[in-house]
């Protein structure tokens, strides 16, 4: 039981027990000599005594366990929190051996096996970006292929969830509902012509010619659905319109994982790195979730622990009131720019599209979430989606005692946040996202391996949310 206790716990309930020991032996130890004195020797002045002693033995106790605490358990797990950093997360800044020097020579050897494991790291990361730059140029050679056809490409596994769509899919996709790797395609289309469909595809084979609607049947598609090697089928749509230039091309969006993909029905039991996360964070007109409104929307989608490049959400949101100068010169969002945006409720329902069957993700998650829910009833949908808040996913890497503003986390990670980006929404999504893809691995290697263990122990750390609003 006593081991499933911080380190810092576990070290101030040992003081506890010394401190209470001596107390008790002192209280003994006077006893038996008042016992074994004259019998009209009065208890008074051994009641003093004990009554002194525990006063001063517990006064000793604390000055000491604060003493081992700030020199010997903060530094062991600040040097184990470096460590999983290196070993789990890439980071390589310097271990802070001077934070240590009370270890003697753990802090020293750790480092040593650090740029020794780095070394060799370093050695494998360098063959694997220059076969990741082959593959990206063939990528971006094959995406300049696929614009010059007018088909839209949509890849998707034995349960019709999409794997892989290329530039004129998403354009077809995003005019129905945000594009989504993992999504099923009856999000998108209607689902008796997939239904139709398929099953004449599994009793003749070969390819299906169809017409195929979308999901509210208002426009039809001339497609094709046919089957790939091994599992999962090919859907082409021909584009009306007149195809993309190369210069223009928006990238492959794929994750071929998801060809062997399950239902993933039970969020709270699944992996952390085989589920789909919405990053995202909100502008506002001031710091009030009661009073004040939205003014920009952003959101990234992180999927099997990757970023799915391409799949964002950016949007200037209409407050229906004058944003405060002081709040335009944090987040630079002026009344001109929400001119003709959107208004809340409708980039709340397309930000709700986006984050379907996904976990929320958000720095200081209450505050975002807040204005989010106060508008359920005018966006007609329920938040209701799973929430992790990478405030405390750092504590639960680096321990409460560190600072955990998303500057300091990102630091901390060596992740770069542009200037230029920071307090946008999209940025901060960016980064966000950037930063549980790190974490991740790091709260894997805590043995906090699925979402439900990592909920249980976020809510250990709930009052720093609290100190924070």
């Amino acid at each position: 039981m006593l081991t499933r206790l911080s380190l810092r716990l576990r070290i101030f309930l040992f003081f506890c027990l010394v401190a209470a020991g001596g107390a008790g032996l002192a209280a003994g130890a006077l006893y038996f000599g008042w016992v074994r004195a004259e019998p009209t020797l009065p208890t008074g002045p051994f009641v003093t005594a004990f009554v002194v002693f525990a006063f001063l033995n517990t006064g000793l106790a604390v000055v000491i366990w604060l003493l081992f605490d700030e020199n010997v358990a903060k530094p062991i797990n600040t040097l184990a929190a470096n460590l999983r950093l290196r070993a789990h997360s890439g980071v390589e800044g310097e271990l802070d051996v001077d934070a240590a020097r009370y270890l003697g020579d753990l802090a020293p050897a750790a480092q040593a096996v650090s740029h020794t494991l780095s070394s060799s790291v370093m050695d494998t990361a360098s063959a694997v970006a220059h076969k990741t730059a082959r593959l990206q140029a063939e990528a971006e050679r094959l995406t300049a292929l696929l614009t010059e056809i007018p088909v839209a490409t949509i890849m998707v596994n034995e349960r019709m969830g999409i794997v892989l769509y290329d530039g004129q899919a998403a354009d077809i996709l995003s005019g129905i509902a945000p594009p989504r790797l993992k999504a099923p395609l009856v999000d998108y289309f209607y689902a008796a012509d997939l239904g139709r469909a398929k099953s004449t595809l599994n009793q003749m084979g070969g390819e299906v010619a169809f017409d195929l609607r979308d999901k509210d049947a208002t426009t039809t598609f001339m497609a094709k659905l046919k089957p790939l090697d091994g599992a999962g089928y090919m859907l082409l749509i021909d584009m009306p319109e007149v195809p993309l230039k190369p210069e223009a091309a928006r990238p492959l969006v794929y994750d071929f994982d998801l060809l062997n993909a399950g239902d993933g029905v039970d969020m709270q039991g699944t992996a952390l790195s085989e589920l789909c996360f919405v990053a995202f964070d909100s502008e506002t007109t001031g710091l009030s979730t009661d009073k004040d409104d939205v003014v920009q929307l952003g959101a990234v989608r992180v999927l099997n622990g990757r970023i799915v490049e391409g799949e964002v959400l950016d949007s200037y949101v209409d407050p229906g009131r004058p944003i405060p100068p002081a709040s335009t010169a944090v987040h630079r969002v002026s009344d001109a720019h929400v001119v003709g945006a959107p208004d809340f409720a409708t980039a709340g329902r397309a930000l709700h599209g986006f984050c379907h069957d996904a976990v929320l993700v958000a720095h200081n998650a209450p505050f975002d979430l807040a204005f989010l829910r106060r508008a359920e009833g005018g966006m007609g949908v329920t938040w209701d989606h799973p929430v992790l808040d990478t405030v405390l996913l750092s504590a639960i890497v680096f321990g409460t005692t560190e600072e955990h503003t998303l500057d300091a986390l990102c630091d901390r990670l060596e992740i770069i946040i542009p200037s230029e980006q920071r307090h946008t929404a999209l940025g901060d999504a960016q980064v966000t996202a950037e930063a549980l893809v790190k974490l991740i691995p790091l709260l894997e290697g805590k043995g906090l391996r699925r979402l439900s263990d990592v909920i249980a122990e976020s809510k250990k750390h709930g009052r720093l949310l609290q100190d924070l609003n």
